[in-house]
């Protein structure tokens, strides 16, 4: 990494690439954001404050770390490489992991998580670590345009899915901002978004029920996505009938979808 306070381009990065002698993994899905401007607009959108404990997942060579541990009190890192995670571990606190996997952080809780995923794993891991850190109260994170969209779809949309209705359990969710290609290296072959979220006091339950049970409701909805509820929720319930009994009890019409329930209904057919 250079000094704090300079914002790494393109030259930067691949001068550390070639000293570090990382070539980017498709695997891991590392395309590193070498635009400056980029950066900064990310940095400000994260609204960070120096109360704030940073959570950033995948810093690459540090080019979106450097904002944020001028705006943030803190900063700690998960990053899978190891090569990057030495390099980085002289500037800030890093851990060597998988964010899919990761269950617990050294130092203060973090209160902000601030991220560019890897496009295979985006949902997983924001899950992940909303369901894993409770103290996280914001995040803004960066992931392919298609994935943002559906992360931030409101019920009824054409692209709500089990994405939308399961960070909406825990945030409320929006979409910030595009992010062309070419603002990568390597460059990808789709556009990337950003997304930010709120945390709500969802916790582990709500409305008397669990979150996996609400989940369990959900992954059963969306499952067989144009059928009716009374139909796609016949395995979860044990029968067609009694799934429409259920649903009469929270409420629901029977020949509703799926893609038309916010969260507080999947959490009222679950408590039913």
């Amino acid at each position: 990494m250079v000094s704090l306070g300079a914002l790494l381009g393109p030259s930067d990065i691949r001068a550390l690439a070639g000293r570090l002698g990382i070539v980017p993994s498709k695997r891991l899905g590392q395309n590193f954001v070498v635009d400056g401007g980029t950066v900064a607009r990310i940095a400000a959108a994260a609204r960070l404050t120096p109360a704030d404990v940073v959570l950033e997942v995948g810093p690459g060579f540090g080019s979106l770390t450097l904002p944020l541990l001028g705006a943030a009190g803190s900063v700690v890192a998960v990053e899978i490489d190891a090569a990057l995670a030495a390099e980085l571990a002289a500037h800030l606190t890093v851990v060597t992991a998988d964010a899919m996997r990761v269950g617990e952080l050294p130092g203060a809780p973090p209160t902000a998580l601030v991220a560019n995923l890897p496009y295979n794993v985006a949902v997983p891991v924001v899950l992940h670590l909303l369901a894993t850190f409770g103290s996280l109260r914001r995040g803004l994170v960066m992931v392919q345009a298609e994935v943002a969209d559906r992360m931030a779809a409101p019920p009824g949309s054409r692209t709500y899915g089990i994405p939308s209705a399961k960070l909406a359990w825990y945030a409320d969710v929006r979409r910030a901002g595009a992010v062309p290609r070419s603002a990568f290296w390597p460059v990808p072959r789709v556009d990337s978004g950003l997304v930010a979220f709120t945390v709500r006091d969802a916790g582990a339950a709500r409305d008397g029920v669990s979150r996996a049970e609400v989940f369990a409701v959900i992954d059963a909805a969306f499952a067989q996505r144009r059928k009716t509820l009374r139909a796609a929720l016949s395995g979860w319930a044990g029968s067609a009938p009694e799934a429409e009994r259920r649903l009469r009890a929270a409420g629901i019409d029977p020949a509703r979808r799926g893609e038309s329930l916010d969260i507080g209904e999947f959490a009222a057919i679950a408590a039913a």
